[in-house]
């Protein structure tokens, strides 16, 4: 069942301008949030009053908020990206079908996502709402459309405004902070009962489906499944999610993080991706044929995951502190093997009947910008499908203690990247190039800080 056939859908989105209007006068909407997402996942846009928005004044921002690091800087850009900021701004329309209320806010207020526009009036090629959409765009001129369900890990900590000192687990309702390894433990989620009533709250009023929620291994590391669905939709909730288990968070003296390593000692979040093909017409399952079997289709969509993986690193783990987590002896993968039922694969196939047949990549991190990633999975199953390519054999037993499959460090998985023509051509080699000097000028940051392990080894040893 679509999220559109369902009750809450009703809290979110409408189809035109003047049902735009009509829902936000009844809900007597004072102000309205326009919102881009940016490469990082980031919010930026503008806040204005109702009556301007319907003004008529479309919205302008510069084309470089797309091409901002996380810490703010703006890298020098190769010759190939042909971008003149003296051109003039960008400009950005509203996808009326996102619209919410933006329930934390203490004025009647509401949110609503926007995509950019050039001067030409063609969608801005490197938006990451528009890069997800035009690999979707690739299966539906095959015929076939992809559904996804995310999964979300995050950790709740106590507020933290010295970046010195690690981070900590929250005190619950006991008055005592997580200390053990609490998997499914319903007691250690009913420790913040209030904060996830907020949550559960906060996204039906604005039309979010949560599947489940559950407690994770790391102490006070929790996960929300979403419901599947439509890639685009799907990543629009995720990151609409992100934002309210943050003000959730807020509201009750804690932070929610969704590095991918927040905290030494525990697990990494993961931001596990469930993937399945349907055929446009006939609305079955492509992975399934009509005995219930696996289609070479499947395997092949594995084979493009196994293939192509590796060279989409730097979108699924797009920070230094991602490769934290890909460790071995931890619960990340630390390879492309596949296998059925098998949490220790980068890729895994869950049980299921024919009709859900799906599967699960478990390699992305939970910082990774939800747009970005997923596009960037769905064209490595793309490539898998249209090469027709054939995968290794699912292994059995623990994947652990194989070879490592994917790159270590940030720049490793930039030059992978870079290096693969397939996927040059399927995100645009103007893309390639922004993300390629963001991700370096990142790297760049980073190395000007120097780590207490640093002042630890070698300050008097060597």
């Amino acid at each position: 069942m679509s999220s559109s056939d369902t009750p809450v859908a009703a809290a979110r989105g409408v189809a035109s301008l003047e049902e735009a209007r009509d829902w936000l006068k009844a809900r007597r909407i004072e102000d309205i949030e326009c919102i881009v997402p940016d490469q990082a996942g980031v919010p930026k846009g503008k806040m204005m009053p109702t009556e301007k928005f319907f003004s008529g004044t479309t919205m302008t921002m510069p084309g470089s908020i797309f091409m901002q690091t996380i810490s703010g800087d703006y890298p020098d850009l190769p010759d190939e990206v042909d971008y003149d900021p003296a051109e003039g701004d960008l400009f950005f329309k509203p996808d009326f079908s996102t619209l919410a209320v933006v329930p934390w806010e203490s004025d009647p207020t509401a949110q609503l996502l926007h995509d950019a526009y050039d001067g030409d009036g063609n969608l801005f090629d490197i938006a990451p709402r528009q890069v997800l959409r035009r690999v979707v765009g690739l299966f539906e001129e095959k015929g076939w459309k992809p559904v996804v369900a995310p999964e979300i890990e995050f950790y709740l900590v106590k507020p933290n405004t010295d970046a010195d000192y690690p981070l900590e687990p929250p005190i619950g309702r006991s008055g005592r902070p997580e200390i053990g390894r609490q998997s499914y433990s319903i007691s250690a989620i009913n420790e913040f009962d209030d904060l996830f009533d907020d949550i559960y709250d906060f996204s039906e009023l604005q039309g979010l489906e949560i599947d489940t929620l559950i407690h994770e291994e790391g102490a006070a590391q929790m996960e929300i499944n979403l419901r599947h669905g439509d890639p685009l939709e799907l990543a629009d909730q995720v990151f609409m999610f992100k934002r309210t288990i943050r003000e959730a968070a807020l509201r009750h003296d804690m932070y929610a993080t969704f590095m991918a390593k927040p905290i030494a000692d525990e697990p990494g979040s993961a931001m596990h991706i469930h993937q399945s093909i349907v055929d446009k017409d006939t609305g079955e399952n492509i992975f399934s044929g009509e005995d219930g079997e696996e289609t070479s289709q499947f395997l092949s969509y594995i084979a493009g995951l196994q293939r192509f993986l590796p060279h989409v690193m730097c979108m699924l783990a797009p920070h230094v502190n991602s490769y934290r987590r890909l460790t071995r002896h931890s619960a990340a993968p630390i390879n492309v093997q596949w296998a059925y039922d098998n949490r220790t694969v980068g890729l895994r196939v869950p049980n299921s009947s024919p009709a859900a047949r799906r599967i699960e990549n478990r390699v992305p991190s939970s910082d990774a910008n939800p747009y970005l990633a997923l596009a960037a999975s769905l064209a490595c199953g793309y490539l898998g499908l249209t090469h027709d390519l054939r995968p290794d054999k699912a292994i059995e037993g623990s994947a652990r203690n194989l070879p490592f499959g994917l790159p270590r460090g940030l720049l490793e998985a930039v030059a992978l990247f870079e290096s693969c023509e397939e996927l040059g051509d399927i995100f645009g080699h103007r893309f390639g190039a922004v993300y390629r000097a963001m991700k370096e000028e990142e790297f760049e940051t980073f190395m000007r800080v120097i780590s207490p392990w640093e002042r630890e080894y070698l300050l008097l040893n060597v």
